[in-house]
């Protein structure tokens, strides 16, 4: 009887069961509504629940991102930006605090207390920060509030990238450069990504350059040359589009932060997968 190692308990084959969890979030159905074909609905909910708690799903994530840097396949041009999800009513019934400014930068860790759910012009809503390579397969990611500020939350998803050696060695964290628009030029995320060694195509805002005209100072190299890398930017709006193709992503239902960023990295797991790494990177 196969057994799992230290245990006399058989071994589970779970493919029927996540392919459940997937039914669910690619439909945005309530749990009680998946198939029955995949088996009941309360042990598929309680099984994906116990992984998401106990990390299971970023586990996946960081395996095939493993296998995929082994194979010399990741584009280390990476493109950061985020995106909106509104929070249905089913996932807004846990007491939470979606107070502060809105510029606040502890937003990962009053994570725990806001469910990652916050009042903005929309109503509830949550937002997903993200980071991918430059094929559009996501690396990094950080759930928030939907009123939090894109620019405060730069460091804290590019220090989401853990992208484990195939053997010995550290995890790598720091990509060859970052491609980010007008939402992110603070002059903190320059110096962030300076004293790191990590080169930056971001361009800079209209008041910031009428700005550095009134005051004497090195103007930000956004020639032809960066103008060209640039455009790669939009294969992190291609992740959003792939993502929110699951539509228990692009409206979140789930009470907790935890859960919902569990689906994410399934999602993003299979789009992994599913990528031809034969196919090259843009352009």
């Amino acid at each position: 009887m196969p057994t799992v190692t230290g245990r006399s308990r058989p071994w589970t084959d779970h493919r029927l069961a996540v392919e459940g969890m997937a039914s669910k979030y690619r439909t945005g159905a309530p749990w009680r509504d998946v198939p029955e074909r995949f088996g009941k609905w309360n042990s598929i909910y309680k099984r994906f629940n116990r992984w998401a708690e106990d990390g299971t799903w970023e586990k996946l994530l960081a395996e095939v991102q493993k296998q995929a840097d082994a194979a010399g396949k990741i584009d280390w041009v990476v493109s950061i930006d985020s995106t909106i999800a509104r929070v249905h009513q089913h996932g807004a019934t846990l007491k939470r605090d979606t107070g502060g400014p809105a510029e606040s930068q502890e937003s990962v860790v009053r994570a725990a207390c806001d469910h990652g759910i916050g009042r903005s012009r929309g109503g509830l809503t949550t937002k997903l920060h993200l980071v991918c390579d430059g094929r559009g397969r996501p690396l990094g990611m950080v759930i928030t509030g939907g009123n939090v500020i894109d620019t405060t939350m730069m460091p804290a998803v590019l220090e989401d990238i853990r992208v484990p050696r195939d053997g010995k060695g550290r995890p790598r964290t720091r990509p060859d450069r970052v491609l980010a628009d007008k939402g992110y030029p603070s002059k903190a995320n320059r110096a962030w990504l300076r004293t790191r060694g990590i080169a930056a195509t971001i361009p800079e805002r209209d008041d910031q350059i009428a700005h550095r005209r009134k005051k004497p100072g090195r103007p930000i190299d956004f020639g032809d040359q960066q103008q060209e890398r640039y455009k790669g930017r939009n294969v992190v709006e291609r992740c959003f589009n792939k993502l929110k193709q699951w539509r228990g992503i692009a409206m979140r239902s789930d009470k907790l932060a935890r859960n919902y960023r569990a689906a994410i990295s399934l999602a993003a797991t299979l789009i992994w997968i599913k990528t031809d790494l034969s196919r090259p990177a843009w352009p």
